[in-house]
């Protein structure tokens, strides 16, 4: 819950520019606050077509959406949990010890939840949950200036999360000693952020996935706290740099995050003039890759949101608009990847909006191929869902110093032995399907790229 805001002052400018300083506002948490937070949820209500936590002063329609409000009169309560700080498993608010390692929280944190009703998921979720549009969140950020989270690699201690600076001379030394390596991979993934399936496993098998492939970078979309929480505390977390600080972490109900092994010059946020969902650029500048300069740029571009009473808000101007504007800014860098989910429709958007000198790794490496990363024919726990195959998430390169020698899809095999339960009806029926778990409702990109 966003519970205040802060303002402050930082640094942004287009990749190779001169350095301005901006005023930026950002989300904070008021731990004095959190109290108030927890009852205000206990009366929030979630869509049951887009999962939008709507407020309970929206009890009659989302706010998102515009969906009726199957019961105004009792808002469904939204289930709250909090992740054990010792194997963080996910626990229901109201549990005074974890039920898997016993662990109990800090008596400050119990006190706070004095006062709290209990509270029941809710699992009867509609069919078209899951949907590659949806849940949105809103946000009504007006400030448009950049949050620089980290600047030159002297500083760049302060805002690595859970790393030590220990850690980081580790991860620097490592690839000092890797000197003669040749090739490098990047993983782009939206993770999915929704937490009521099986978010724990779905994030060890995310982890298992970067464990196999050892990507050197990673862009992830659709970070929650609690999924932050899970990352921070794997073993493959340590050898990278994250560009979002934990403090950072818990003031935003999703985000985008980069996690790179190599040394970092910056980390930069710069939020999309014309977004209404809070979406942004997020740019790594890295100073030395195989000894040549590069950025690293992700993004989780506007979602289509189709809902009466139009069903039209597909947002596609705004999208084209923010790629516009992404490539824009990074246009002076002689070497960019950028990927992430772009939420793109060729036929809605148009040709994704490449100047000169761009290019569609998938495009141009697997040129007869689909590329669906968001596929409810191959993706069988989206069964149940409308037939929806689109080629959502991409990178795009310009690379002068490098080339691209392969992209792969990955995250497209089912979890072992997992499986959940999702009604649907069919003619007027309602049937429940037993379907197995994925890592996320989206497949993985895994690019590959090498010196000239």
């Amino acid at each position: 819950m966003i519970c205040s805001r802060h303002s402050c002052t930082s640094q942004f400018s287009r990749i190779g520019e001169p350095k301005k300083r901006f005023p930026v506002a950002f989300y904070l948490v008021s731990s004095k606050r959190e109290k108030v937070c927890f009852s205000s949820l206990t009366m929030s209500w979630a869509c049951s077509k887009c999962t939008f936590l709507n407020p309970p002063s929206n009890s009659l329609s989302c706010q998102i959406c515009l969906s009726s409000n199957p019961s105004p009169s009792s808002p469904s309560p939204s289930p709250l949990t909090r992740s054990c700080k010792a194997c963080t498993f996910s626990n229901a608010i109201g549990n005074t010890s974890c039920e898997m390692c016993s662990t109990r929280p800090k008596a400050s944190f119990l006190s706070r939840l004095e006062g709290l009703d209990s509270l029941e998921s809710d699992d009867e979720l509609g069919s078209s949950v899951g949907s590659v549009f949806l849940p949105l969140q809103s946000c009504k950020r007006k400030n448009q200036d950049t949050v620089e989270v980290g600047d030159s690699s002297s500083e760049m201690g302060k805002f690595r999360g859970a790393k030590s600076s220990k850690q980081a001379e580790i991860v620097i030394a490592d690839m000092n000693q890797d000197d003669c390596v040749s090739t490098l991979k990047v993983l782009s993934y939206n993770v999915w952020f929704r937490e009521d399936l099986e978010m724990h496993k779905r994030m060890k098998a995310l982890g298992d996935l970067i464990q196999q492939h050892s990507p050197d970078l990673i862009c992830f979309q659709e970070v929650t706290p609690n999924i932050y929480d899970i990352f921070q505390h794997a073993s493959w977390w340590k050898v990278y740099t994250c560009s979002v600080p934990s403090e950072m972490a818990n003031t935003r109900p999703y985000f985008c995050m980069q996690l790179i092994k190599l040394p970092v010059k910056s980390f930069s946020c710069k939020p999309f003039r014309n977004s209404i969902m809070g979406r942004e650029l997020c740019v790594a500048e890295i100073e030395d890759v195989m000894g040549k300069p590069l950025v690293l740029a992700t993004s989780h571009l506007e979602s289509p949101c189709p809902g009466p009473p139009k069903w039209d808000q597909m947002f596609s101007k705004e999208r084209v608009t923010q790629a516009k504007e992404a490539l824009d800014l990074l246009k002076d860098a002689p070497n960019v990847i950028f990927g992430g989910d772009m939420n793109w429709d060729d036929k809605l958007d148009g040709e994704f909006p490449l100047p000169e000198g761009w290019v569609d790794a998938w495009v141009e490496l697997r040129p007869r191929e689909n590329g669906w990363t968001y596929d409810t024919k191959s993706n069988q726990m989206l069964s149940g869902n409308r037939t929806l195959q689109k080629r959502l998430d991409r990178f795009v390169c310009k690379l002068r110093d490098f080339k691209t020698s392969a992209v792969d899809m990955i995250g497209m095999e089912a979890i072992p032995g997992l499986t959940y339960c999702k009604e649907k009806k069919v003619r007027k029926e309602l049937q429940k399907l037993v379907l197995p778990v994925l890592p996320s409702d989206h497949y993985g990109l895994l690019l590959t790229f090498s010196n000239q």
